[in-house]
């Protein structure tokens, strides 16, 4: 029996398949039967021969245990004797596979080092962003912990947060920076950044030597020591894993030898701790303590054999991949619900690894399984997943919207699933994930350009705010949070996922993202750029251009260019040509492939429309059917709305959804009363002088309005003087489709646009005569001014002047016109909504400001 048909066989099962009572934060267990051979153990306990321990720790333990723990899986409603010796027919075909060589089927990564992004395209910009972050840290502060527990000098301070000396997942950020500026390196070759990263190896390197053992970590021992016991301890391997891949990437990426030396010493020390685990207690003791986070350790192990061919690092491996984790995948049963989410997929990027080297069939499945059942079940439309870092049950996402959606740690993670599934099978799907979860999962959590503030959460919830979740925007000292660590890796390898090398007696490359940046192809002989223009919502194109820049002399040699043609595109109007020659495109969702003996200067021009759609919300409950996002081509738009999400729509989306013009940005303003850092701002629906506030804030927002021309000319204005001395309104930034008006009593307000004279307004040069100063004269009512007393922070009214007017009246009238506070994002736009209307802009430009996902659209 092969292994389709043995997985076919086993369908029938799957509604008997693991029904356990699942509460919230589920625990994964794996209890294997207990080992009868004492006598056994207690002979490899006292023997002295390592080679025969080594050999029988290998068949002895890993083979008996995996049978057991395949054992432990089985389902509970299967009692038919034949069914269980089908069960176990289907283990044994999972561990003798037969020699598969699949390695070669695999596309291959491009080196970072061959790849550069372009700096002013918005991935250019966050990974500079993330750039300057790495330089501020200091290696002193860095290594503090280190020092301290090897009982070295611990010159400077240590970091705070999750660094601090007395927090016991200490390390595990200085573990993420070294495979952070590996990769950034790798990118950039920054030469300051080689420096920095090369003395936190050698000051590592001191703390592994003073100790002597091959342990390197901030902490103690004791605590793996609590670990095995199955005590309390906060997640030691987890910071392990973090150490030793950041050292196997100084390796791999900044080619230090000293560091694979290193990492090679602490497998050995995690070997021989393991194996006394066994030998001392069970094989039962470890698997339980793995329930645990313990991150990627067979990830790293898998890939440190691939480096060493050590059998001892991969039968290490093996005992970190949580089979009853595993085990549930394996047999296809959509059972995840309730699970922390970050402690396993981190062991499912492991098993794929396991199959990369290893051949073994079964752990392919497991990842297209799995990436099946978070994609269709358990992920939000911005490609995240996760619910106060658990995840919830399956399709009942809607219940689940709040602040502390998607960790930021899972979305890293499933873009590394996704890649290792896209490399094995070149399907669209997954580098159709890759795209949307790093646009609007990765590129989100960065604070603007501001170096080392990021969030650990992306909330979803309606009217939430980044600001506002539970741990809020991070600091560049004081936080380090798991998703502090990811976040610096994952804005250091933003160039390793836009092409994939294809071998073969025609090389081809595949370009699955449209990211500005150059390429050097070794094997293609030849260097090209990609240029893509800045997405905006007034032209619904998405334009790119591939240029040959160089060829390698003497070079004949054919190669292929695969270009992604994605499935949020359409057919009609989307063009490609080689030359100024037109070519024939595939349907959207293929890949365009021009072989060819490439010259220097050719070029190739795609233009593909970009569609707005609507995408329901992963929830089979009818209550929440009306439930959806709202995807521009990959950009997830958010409502810029404080809760209200209601749209009515019409007959097409077009009808519903409008662009906002480029030039509208010129004609936002702030007014504000300079003496007292004041300014107008919509409260409610009301006006009220505020405190000036901060850029990328729900206070910006309000502090922003929109002039209208009363009348409409031909010329267009070009900045703000166009305006004065002319009849205007003025629309507030987040309320499209409202202006400001007075009412007989004076008072100003928020009402529906009007053309009244209520809502029109005057603009003149400022009553006290300043530079800058314009004064807002209502149009109906001469002689009445917008006005407020610059020492109170007080409502904002239509005051008329007095017969004795004074310097007080005319400062209160006065306001110094700016450019408005915030602005929109190239990619805007205005949504009809039942009640009001609502600002549309991509996720990854929200800062502080609240917003909406998911809207309820009913027709």
């Amino acid at each position: 029996m092969d292994l389709s048909s043995t997985f076919h066989v086993f369908f029938m099962f799957l509604m008997f398949l693991m029904l356990y009572n699942v509460a919230f934060a589920k625990e994964c267990t794996n209890i294997p039967t207990e080992l009868s051979s004492h006598s056994l153990r207690y002979q490899l306990q006292v023997s002295t021969n390592q080679t025969w321990k080594d050999e029988m720790f290998s068949h002895y333990h890993l083979t008996p245990t995996d049978t057991s723990a395949w054992a432990s899986l089985l389902p509970r409603k299967i009692f038919k004797e034949e069914h269980r010796d089908s069960w176990m027919m289907l283990y044994r075909n999972i561990k003798n596979p037969g020699n598969s060589k699949v390695a070669g089927e695999f596309l291959k990564e491009v080196p970072l080092d061959n790849v550069r992004l372009d700096p002013s395209s918005i991935h250019g910009q966050a990974q500079q962003t993330n750039l300057e972050y790495l330089l501020l840290l200091d290696v002193d502060s860095l290594v503090w912990s280190f020092r301290k527990n090897a009982g070295l000098p611990t010159p400077g301070d240590a970091y705070g947060g999750w660094e601090a000396p007395n927090v016991e997942l200490r390390g595990h950020f200085v573990g993420h920076y070294l495979s952070a500026t590996a990769q950034m390196w790798s990118a950039t070759h920054n030469d300051t950044l080689k420096e920095k990263m090369s003395a936190v190896i050698s000051a590592l390197s001191d703390c592994q030597e003073k100790m002597g053992t091959g342990y390197l970590s901030a902490f103690p021992s004791e605590q793996f020591d609590r670990f095995e016991a199955v005590k309390p301890v906060w997640a030691p391997y987890y910071t392990i894993h973090k150490i030793m891949a950041g050292l196997l990437d100084q390796y791999l990426f900044g080619k230090s030898a000293q560091a694979l030396k290193m990492v090679t010493w602490m497998a050995q020390y995690f070997y021989d701790r393991v194996q006394n685990v066994i030998l001392k207690y069970t094989i039962e003791q470890h698997y339980r303590s793995l329930n645990e986070e313990t991150g990627g350790m067979n990830d790293v192990l898998y890939n440190l054999y691939s480096v060493t061919g050590d059998p001892k690092h991969l039968l290490l491996a093996h005992l970190f991949d949580k089979p009853c984790f595993l085990g549930l995948l394996a047999v296809q049963a959509d059972d995840i619900s309730g699970f922390h989410a970050n402690t396993h997929i981190p062991i499912v990027i492991g098993s794929q690894r396991r199959y990369e080297v290893t051949g073994d069939p079964l752990y392919k499945e497991i990842g297209k399984f799995f990436m099946d059942v978070v994609n269709t079940s358990h992920s939000y439309a911005t490609g995240g997943t996760s619910v106060s870092e658990f995840w919830s049950e399956p399709k009942r996402l809607a219940s689940t919207l709040q602040t502390e959606n998607e960790e930021s740690c899972t979305t890293y993670n499933m873009l590394k699933v996704s890649r290792h599934l896209f490399k094995w099978t070149k399907d669209m799907s997954y580098a159709d994930y890759y795209e949307r979860a790093l646009t609007n999962g990765v590129l989100s959590i960065q604070r603007g350009r501001e170096p080392g503030v990021m969030i650990y959460m992306l909330p979803l919830g309606h009217g939430q705010s980044k600001a506002r979740s539970y741990h809020g925007w991070g600091t560049k000292f004081d936080s380090f949070w798991c998703c502090y660590g990811t976040g610096i890796e994952s804005f250091s390898k933003l160039g390793d996922s836009i092409y994939f090398e294809e071998e073969g007696d025609v090389p081809g490359i595949y370009i699955i993202q449209y990211i500005s940046s150059s390429l050097d192809w070794n094997s293609g002989k030849i260097s090209l750029a990609q240029k893509v223009e800045p997405v905006n919502s007034w032209d619904n194109r998405l334009h790119v251009k591939l240029s040959i820049l160089s060829k390698e002399q003497g070079s004949g040699r054919k190669s292929t260019l695969k270009l992604r043609i994605p499935p949020w595109t359409y057919s009609n109007g989307a063009k490609a040509a080689l030359n100024g020659q037109e070519l024939s495109l595939p349907d959207p969702g293929n890949f365009l492939q021009i072989s060819r003996q490439w010259n220097i200067n050719d070029e190739i021009a795609i233009e593909l429309p970009i569609s707005i759609r609507t995408e329901a919300i992963k929830d089979d409950r009818a209550a929440y059917a009306s439930d959806s996002a709202i995807l521009y081509g990959p950009y997830l738009l958010v409502g810029l709305s404080s809760g209200d999400r209601e749209i009515k729509t019409e007959n097409s989306v077009s009808d519903w959804i409008s662009p906002i013009p480029a030039e509208y940005n010129s004609h936002l303003i702030t007014l504000s009363h300079e003496s007292t850092n004041t300014v107008i701002a919509k409260s409610d629906k009301s006006l009220r002088m505020e405190t000036t506030p901060e850029s990328g804030s729900n206070h910006s927002i309000h502090a922003t309005f929109r002039i209208i021309p009363k009348e409409l000319t031909s010329s267009k204005t070009s900045s703000i003087k166009d305006f004065i001395g002319k009849l205007v309104m003025l629309e507030p930034f987040d309320l499209p489709g409202t202006v400001v008006a007075h009412g007989k009593d004076g008072s100003l307000g928020i009402e529906d646009f009007s053309s009244s004279s209520a809502s029109v307004f005057h603009l003149v040069t400022g009553l006290d005569g300043r530079k800058n100063s314009v004064s807002l004269e209502s149009g109906s009512l001469r002689g009445c001014y917008v006005y407020s007393d610059p020492e109170l922070l007080a409502d904002v009214k239509l005051e008329c002047i007095s017969r004795s007017r004074d310097s007080s009246y005319n400062e209160g009238a006065s306001f110094t016109i700016s450019d408005g506070i915030s602005k929109y994002d190239p990619i805007s736009f205005v949504a009809k909504g039942r009640s009001r209307n609502f600002v549309l802009q991509p996720l990854h430009s929200i800062r502080d400001e609240n917003y909406v996902v998911y809207f309820d659209i009913q027709s």
